[in-house]
């Protein structure tokens, strides 16, 4: 048994108005409002960042921000930076999604800097990692994953990396309705544990929380939390419907 308390983390995407987001906040703080157990974040647009951190403020939510950029001002014209989440209560920020990665162009090296700049400005990143259908199944899964911690981690020191938490999410999952097993998931989980014990020792590598994202729900979330190095979820669509993403984070264990 380990001491790691799990993170059921909702990233609401390009959805919700700030008037709905709002009221889907309350509502979620209101079904909530007894869970100590489990830390949980939801992560709306930009937008509605600044009324939704009114809204929660004195629930057992957290807020995240869905990206940033790795400079702290700038001509960066549509970019938000990490004093800017900070400024308006976020305390994480998901990084390297595969919808980034996928859209936008994000590299391995673009989240190693956006990392650097969580880092800096005492946000959490949520390092989002995985693989392609066509990876998994020319048996690369492990190779890419290999290569997605080393150079989105390269540089950092074992300090630096006491807040970091990482998300699992095998991009032929997301959204599509398809889920790992539980125990394809634990399997990767442990290996991406090996991998930081090798780099960073046990001691960083036993406390840092290790998500399962892809297709979440009410009726997978308590299989796949029973899984050893299982410590939570980043949930997308399950995460807009108040009941719904209530029911995953009481999760039974």
């Amino acid at each position: 048994m380990n001491d790691r308390k799990p993170l059921i983390a909702g990233n609401w995407k390009m959805f919700k108005t700030c008037s709905e987001a709002i009221a889907t906040a309350k509502q979620l703080a209101h079904l909530i409002r007894k869970n100590q157990a489990v830390d949980v974040m939801i992560a709306p647009p930009f937008i509605a960042l600044e009324k939704v951190s009114e809204a929660i403020k004195d629930s057992h939510l957290s807020l995240g921000g869905q990206n940033l950029f790795w400079q702290s001002e700038g001509a960066y014209t549509g970019e938000i930076s990490a004093n800017m989440l900070t400024s308006v209560g976020c305390e994480y920020v998901i990084i390297g999604h595969s919808e980034r990665r996928q859209y936008f162009g994000e590299s391995d090296a673009t989240v190693n800097r956006k990392i650097r700049a969580a880092v800096d400005h005492h946000l959490k990143p949520i390092l989002c990692i995985g693989e392609s259908e066509k990876e998994r199944e020319s048996k690369d899964t492990f190779s890419v994953l290999d290569k997605q911690m080393k150079t989105g981690l390269k540089g950092f020191s074992l300090d630096d990396l006491t807040s970091l938490i990482i998300a699992y999410e095998p991009v032929w999952a997301i959204g599509t309705g398809k889920t790992a097993t539980a125990d394809q998931a634990q399997e990767v989980h442990r290996f991406l544990r090996s991998m930081l014990a090798t780099s960073y020792g046990n001691t960083l590598a036993n406390s840092i929380r290790i998500l399962y994202g892809g297709s979440v729900k009410p009726d997978n979330i308590s299989e796949l939390m029973a899984m050893a190095d299982v410590d939570g979820a980043l949930v997308g669509g399950a995460s807009l419907d108040p009941e719904t993403f209530s029911n995953i984070v009481h999760f039974e264990k």
